[in-house]
């Protein structure tokens, strides 16, 4: 065949299918990333729903918009939809899509995998909200502490649906971790050691490897609480020689690891921005590389800090304050990276680099005060008030939300071949940037002045009116910034300027093929000589150095070594199948079932088995000689 046969022939063998049966079968990374890209969305669009309404409530006294549980309710739905249906689902949906485009690959290790990731992480979030739907939603708090989300306190089967959807969704969010690690250390392009990776991709493997361990932990702890409340054991329950702090212990060795799983992926989104827009290597690749792989670390060490006010040993105390503190220092290492990368820079200031700033000021002014309730005496004075509700979030939205609607400014035209609004965007970037300070600077003083989380509601003359009023009109401003920018994606999905394959002048391998790419990603899978691919190719001229070997005919990866990144083998991945969604149903009829009775687990079990083993029916899976 000529080239151009077998480029028609590479791209029928890796096309998808279409139409809605052909949705169920799809397994190719770019269409499983951008799913959960877009369904992460719609969810934090939702979580900001239910957010507004608790400002709404909270706005003035004595406020009667949201009676006392459906304000437990709307409050749950939205920490828990923002924590496990948004920042860690929208993180994986890039990292899914980019990470092979990056490493040079044609897919993902495992594409039956992703699938069954995505819609188990689909099925988990509709069955949520239709319990908010039917009044039956969670009402114990995103954090779920026991005894109040015991059966004695929480009779209904709202907390049933939080621990069997918990439970059920880290299958997605491991599926993911397990998948990522493999495609990043066995599947880049030759020539593409470790010392040349990405920090994106860098990014993304320190933060697989933490959900790998963060995660169990949460699944062990929600399954004891789904026990006690389903089958009546003791795991939580103090008076039958159960021990309630033990669920803190395992909720919190999860939880804290949960929010650097969301901001070491964001530290690699701001590192790709800094560099492209500053049109130069991002300064300190290995202090960046290790300060990342630092946080991955520490992150595990740092969980008691919410616990300063149960009564444990102050010795021990001592030393998670002392960890708490440290962590500063790998932040902060990445921080001077960055500056050092623009200063005397010629910047190019583009929406996706204002985003990175707000996130500098928003996530600095969150660290700072990350500091302070790292201070035992400081955080027992504002334990459980609004201050620990304004620190939350200064680090979340700074650490997340500003880098990803960064990352979808400038990753937007590899995923649809056009670009956004940049007017849109610079308006959006300020009321985004406004509406944060509005709505949770307020929270500070009014944590200090004693006005306490999670309540619905607060007498008149308290000295808290006026602040809450101010919070609650910045909420209505964030709202406007938030959804200044999802309008702008979707209407620049048909209106937008046409980019071309590399409108910003990047070096990363995903912009070296066509935007949006084709079904096998890379035409021609290249060989790496450096850090910056594509500014090297520029700059020596003449064609690029590419991969023969591969076939047409079948859906073929290379796989090459783990540390030097040398051809080995070549593997033939699976195609489109229904089997990872019929799956899917099977596990969810177990999880799902299990509330209601607990015999449904078995018979899901069944199912499952069922559908893993036509899933796994034998195949030819490689043949040697990868070149």
């Amino acid at each position: 065949m000529n080239d151009a046969d077998e480029l028609a022939r590479l791209d029928a063998t890796w096309r998808s299918p279409g139409g809605l049966l052909g949705w169920f079968t799809q397994v190719n990374q770019r269409k499983i990333g951008a799913r959960f890209v877009v369904t992460s969305l719609v969810f934090f669009v939702l979580a900001g729903v239910l957010a507004l309404l608790m400002r709404l409530q909270l706005a003035a006294p004595g406020q009667q918009l949201l009676e006392p549980d459906l304000f437990n309710q709307v409050f749950t739905m939205h920490g828990t939809t923002m924590m496990f249906f948004f920042a860690v689902p929208a993180m994986e949906g890039f990292a899914i899509y980019l990470v092979p485009l990056m490493l040079g690959t044609r897919d993902m290790a495992f594409p039956r995998l992703n699938a069954l990731g995505y819609y188990v992480y689909l099925i988990a979030g509709i069955v949520l909200f239709a319990s908010l739907l039917l009044r039956a939603a969670p009402d114990a708090g995103w954090f779920s502490y026991v005894p109040l989300a015991g059966k004695r306190h929480s009779p209904g089967v709202g907390v049933d649906v939080w621990t069997t959807m918990v439970t059920f969704i880290e299958i997605s969010a491991l599926a993911a971790a397990v998948e990522l690690i493999v495609t990043i250390l066995k599947q880049r392009a030759p020539g593409m050691g470790l010392h040349r990776m990405p920090l994106f991709v860098w990014s993304v493997l320190v933060m697989s490897f933490m959900i790998v361990f963060a995660m169990p932990p949460l699944i062990v702890a929600s399954v004891m609480l789904a026990l006690d409340r389903l089958v009546f054991t003791q795991f939580f329950v103090a008076g039958a020689g159960g021990e309630p702090l033990l669920w803190q212990h395992l909720f919190w060795f999860f939880g804290h690891p949960e929010v650097y799983i969301i901001l070491v992926p964001a530290l690699g989104m701001v590192s790709t921005i800094i560099g492209t827009f500053a049109r130069r290597p991002v300064f300190g690749y290995t202090a960046l590389v290790l300060s990342m792989v630092a946080i991955g670390f520490l992150a595990f060490g740092l969980w008691v800090h919410h616990m300063f006010a149960t009564g444990l040993p102050r010795l021990g105390l001592s030393f998670f304050t002392a960890a708490s503190a440290m962590i500063a220092i790998p932040s902060g290492v990445q921080v001077f990276c960055w500056v050092a990368t623009l200063w005397g820079a010629r910047v190019r200031w583009a929406t996706p680099l204002l985003f990175v700033m707000g996130f500098f000021v928003v996530f600095v002014m969150g660290g700072l005060t990350g500091v302070m309730v790292a201070s035992v005496p400081f955080d027992l004075q504002v334990h459980d008030s609004y201050f620990v509700v304004a620190h939350l979030h200064y680090v979340l939205i700074g650490g997340a939300v500003f880098p990803l609607f960064g990352a979808l400014y400038y990753w937007y035209p590899k995923f649809t071949g056009r670009l956004m609004s940049e007017r849109l965007g610079r308006w959006s970037f300020g009321l985004t940037l406004l509406g944060v300070h509005l709505t949770f600077f307020p929270m500070h003083q009014l944590g200090l002045e004693g006005m306490p989380r999670r309540v619905y509601t607060y007498d008149a003359g308290l000295g808290w009116d006026g602040l809450n009023a101010l919070a609650s009109g910045g909420a209505v401003v964030l709202a406007l910034g938030f959804a200044l920018t999802l309008w702008n994606a979707l209407a620049s999905r048909r209106r937008g300027a046409l980019a071309g394959d590399d409108p910003w002048g990047a070096d990363t391998l995903e912009w070296a093929t066509a935007s949006p790419p084709p079904d096998a990603n890379h035409h021609h899978i290249p060989v790496v000589g450096g850090r910056h691919p594509l500014w090297d190719w520029r700059r020596e001229g003449g064609p690029r150095p590419v991969v023969s070997g591969l076939s047409a005919h079948r859906r073929e990866v290379l796989v090459t070594s783990v540390l030097d990144a040398q051809p080995q083998a070549v593997v033939e991945l699976p195609g489109p199948s229904v089997w990872p969604f019929l799956t899917s149903l099977a596990i969810a009829t177990g999880f799902i079932g299990v509330i209601v009775d607990p015999w449904w687990f078995v018979a899901g079990f069944f199912a499952s088995f069922l559908t893993i083993v036509g899933w796994l029916w034998p195949r030819r899976p490689w043949r040697e000689g990868g070149s």
